[in-house]
């Protein structure tokens, strides 16, 4: 009898406390099949094409969403931009060369739902180092880049969550 208390007074306690994660009320955000439509930085496209593909990954795996390549067939259409990318010296070594830096990634996110218009801006860095001497090469730029813009989406899902409960204008 006891046992059979306890078990519903747990079970009562963890259903009844309302908890979602904050996945469900982005979800509840963009409704139905998205499209990312991605406004590439003509000075920087190749970083673009990173934040395509990780808002991709963010859609399908997180948000468990359909993701659909022809902008006709979405329910909603996530613009997505690439607003700035930058570099910033951190650490020098002994010899007074830059071993240690940080990519810092800001992306702005825009999409329309019930006819209003919402944006929001994200942003993510990454710090990581280089051998002594050594300058920084493209591919752990790009790495950078990716690891920044990676941390930068992880934000659009508690962004999109608080969205949802915004009263409307």
């Amino acid at each position: 009898m006891k046992n059979s208390l306890l078990v519903l007074l747990i079970v009562f306690v963890f259903t009844a406390c309302g908890y979602k994660p904050s996945s469900h009320y982005a979800k509840r955000e963009l409704k139905g099949s998205i499209y990312v439509n991605l406004i590439i930085n003509l000075e920087d496209p190749r970083n673009a094409v990173i934040i395509k593909d990780a808002m991709h990954e963010l859609i399908v795996h997180r948000l468990d969403s359909k993701l659909v390549f022809d902008k006709s067939l979405a329910d909603t259409i996530l613009d997505v931009k690439l607003n700035s990318v930058g570099m910033q010296e951190l650490q020098d070594d002994e010899d007074g060369y830059n071993n240690l830096y940080r990519a810092v990634v800001s992306i702005h996110i825009g999409y329309e739902k019930d006819g209003i218009k919402k944006s929001f801006s994200v942003s993510g860095d990454y710090e990581f180092s280089i051998n002594s001497g050594a300058t920084i090469t493209d591919s752990k730029r790009f790495e950078a880049i990716r690891n920044a813009a990676n941390k930068a989406l992880e934000e659009v899902i508690s962004k999109l969550a608080v969205q949802s409960f915004e009263k409307k204008k």
